[in-house]
């Protein structure tokens, strides 16, 4: 049992870096979009409307591509990796 387990992580090596490069990924996205739609609230707040705006749109984008990160790269993995 022992000795076949042992066999097997080389193998999968690759495929869990891998996914766990689209987590974190994912999560870096995530959280630098939140950062930046609080950064363009508190722009919006101070009176600077176009920069507030500009910085939404950024953040934004962040957050999309953090969401299919997410959902076509890194959900597509796991489910790859628990059929194997």
């Amino acid at each position: 049992m022992r000795s076949e387990l042992l066999d097997v992580v080389p193998e999968l090596l690759p495929e869990l870096l891998e996914l766990l490069f689209f987590g974190v990924a994912t999560l870096g996205l995530s959280l630098l979009g939140v950062y930046i739609e609080g950064f363009a609230l508190a722009s919006v707040r101070s009176g600077d409307l176009m920069l507030g705006l500009w910085a939404g749109s950024i953040g934004v984008v962040a957050l999309a591509f953090a969401y299919f990160t997410g959902t076509d790269k890194f959900a597509a993995k796991l489910r790859d990796l628990k059929r194997a």
